[in-house]
């Protein structure tokens, strides 16, 4: 199951209180303070893996509390620091503030780490408090509380082309074609109901990452289809591909319609780098096809791209300008 979103409650350990001890051994008449200071509380610390694709494990655990410090000890011991709790998420994942909705810190490339709330300081014993006019203090530091948190997870995939378009424009079919993903595909619309990450091996051992995610209907900015829910794993891509069936009535509408979609959802979209490709070429009559490749839509000054994912018809060219366009 593929979970994007998550909000959980996250709790550094307690200090350790610092000790009031004295020195007893045989030999030392005047034995001095001797209180250790207490431990660090244990940190929570937020680390990216590459291997993780989801933030299912925190539908199940919502909370995360480090162990405290430990008291001091006499004879000058200090307290054990609590140990550290390390919670792995997916690269890519948003760590906000739940009260204010701020985003506190970006894990955007693997094991990078952030420490979300810190372990309490150890309070000091009495050993520390000795001074020439007070040199047996009968009190010693407590521990201070460690941070807490509530804090939302937010996944938005990285990816360096986003496919956009209606549902049965060709997009999973085309992601299953170029890379090893294997998502479902059929001829029904909705197909695709979660998002899917494609590596495409281009020339000479390079690479190019792809995201698909499922098809946007008109009015998915207000929350129909189920485009809206996924359109936040696009906003990292550097190049949206706005793919259109060949076959539709009036495809310079449909171009129009998604180029609304995202731009109603977020400017961080509208201001992408956008190339149109029409799909299933494969359809079309070859007398057919000549008279589309002369058409223009209005305002769009690239090449319009036209594939077949069935007989890989146009795949290359298409990755070659996807590739140009990425080292531009």
């Amino acid at each position: 199951m593929f979970i994007d979103y998550a909000k959980i409650y996250i709790k550094a350990g307690n200090g350790g209180d610092g000790a009031v001890a004295f020195r007893r051994e045989k030999y030392v008449p005047k034995g001095g303070p001797a209180g250790g200071n207490g431990g660090t509380g244990g940190s929570v610390i937020f680390r990216a893996d590459r291997n993780l694709t989801t933030l299912l494990d925190f539908q199940y655990k919502r909370k995360y509390i480090a162990d405290d410090g430990d008291p001091g000890g006499s004879s000058l011991k200090d307290g054990k620091s609590g140990q550290d709790i390390i919670i792995k998420i997916p690269v890519g994942t948003l760590i906000k503030d739940a009260e204010t909705n701020e985003i506190i810190f970006d894990l955007n490339t693997d094991q990078k780490e952030f420490v979300a709330v810190k372990g309490g300081k150890g309070g000091k014993g009495n050993s520390n408090f000795a001074t020439p006019t007070n040199q047996t203090p009968r009190f010693a530091e407590d521990g201070k509380p460690g941070e807490e948190k509530n804090i939302e997870l937010e996944l938005k995939l990285i990816a360096d082309v986003g496919l956009v378009g209606f549902p049965n424009a060709g997009k999973s079919t085309l992601i299953s074609v170029i890379s090893d993903a294997k998502p479902k595909i059929a001829d029904y619309p909705f197909t695709t109901l979660e998002p899917n990450l494609g590596i495409v091996r281009y020339k000479n051992y390079q690479s190019i990452t792809v995201a698909d995610i499922p098809g946007i209907i008109e009015g998915a900015h207000l929350g129909k289809g189920l485009g809206l829910k996924f359109l936040r794993h696009i906003e990292r891509t550097k190049i949206l591909l706005i793919m259109i069936d060949i076959t539709s009535e009036d495809y310079l509408k449909d171009y129009k319609t998604l180029l609304g979609e995202l731009e109603k959802y977020s400017k961080v979209l509208s201001k992408k780098k956008k190339l149109v490709a029409l799909t299933k070429s494969d359809l079309i009559e070859p007398k057919e096809l000549k008279k589309i490749r002369d058409k223009k839509i209005p305002g769009y000054k690239e090449e319009i791209l036209i594939f077949s994912s069935a007989t890989k018809d146009g795949i290359e060219k298409m990755l070659d300008l996807l590739w140009k366009e990425l080292n531009n």
